[in-house]
């Protein structure tokens, strides 16, 4: 039998397929079981010239933002293919996890925020001051289309900035049946959301049934924003939580349960 704040517990994780696997076996960890259910699917970049173009001008570049786990890893094979990491260039990353990713790549000295992961306090760090990237060059990348809040706000500081697609961004290519049988059993007992995006996909393909599960089920987010836009799609229970896995995981640990 197992034991632990999760136990008897199903908890879906809905990050995309190649980063759900930690979070899979820390709740099984905890005693709770894990149903995978990514929201979203990622891919190369239909047009990948634009990644290549930034290679073979990376030297040019002063700042290197990589936007997430996945700007990374599809985006390092291509640079790597034009030379090594400029040692002048200054890598910054929204999250830890971006962080570990590229130090997994050997590039170490990012920058990134210390408490809250977005773009708004990326750009509160000193090294992104108007006085520090006037008139530089730098190179953003990311998944095709997102937020433009870091992009505009550069360049408002005069910095020259390239917006570069490394990764695309799909729905998930599976139907929702998996979520609406656990839910008619009584075996899904919350959501773990980490995309506003992903969360939108979900909805537009669950039907009346399914969007009334959604609504009286705990969802576990760990963003302000991606809260505000569950609440507008209708959920009733958002939990906001600390950020990054670990702020969901400690927040389902500590969860109180409601018993049916």
């Amino acid at each position: 039998m197992k034991v632990g704040p999760l136990a008897g517990k199903t908890i879906v994780v809905t990050r995309p397929l190649a980063q759900a696997g930690p979070m899979a076996e820390a709740i099984a960890a905890l005693g709770g079981q894990a149903l995978i259910f990514p929201l979203l699917e990622i891919s190369p970049a239909a047009d990948p010239q634009p990644l290549r173009d930034a290679a073979a001008r990376l030297g040019d570049y002063a700042l290197a933002i990589f936007i997430s786990p996945n700007a990374v890893a599809y985006s390092l094979p291509i640079l790597r293919q034009y030379g090594p990491w400029p040692s002048a260039l200054l890598p910054a990353a929204v999250g830890q996890g971006t962080v570990k990713a590229l130090a997994a790549e050997g590039i170490d000295g990012c920058i990134a925020p210390s408490e809250r992961f977005d773009s708004e306090a990326l750009l509160t760090l000193p090294a992104l001051a108007a006085s520090q990237v006037a008139g530089r060059r730098i190179a953003i990348f990311r998944g095709d289309g997102g937020r433009e809040l870091l992009a505009d706000t550069l360049r408002e500081r005069g910095a020259m900035v390239d917006c570069i697609p490394c990764y695309r961004r799909s729905g998930p290519g599976v139907g929702v049946t998996p979520l609406l049988s656990a839910w008619r059993q009584g075996h899904l007992d919350a959501l773990t959301v980490s995309s506003s995006e992903g969360l939108r996909y979900l909805v537009d393909l669950l039907d009346a049934e399914g969007k009334a599960f959604l609504a009286a089920t705990p969802v576990f987010v760990p963003h302000a924003r991606i809260a505000e836009n569950a609440r507008a799609l209708g959920l009733q229970q958002v939990l906001l939580t600390a950020p990054a896995d670990a702020g969901i995981l400690a927040a389902l640990s500590t969860y109180r349960w409601v018993k049916v």
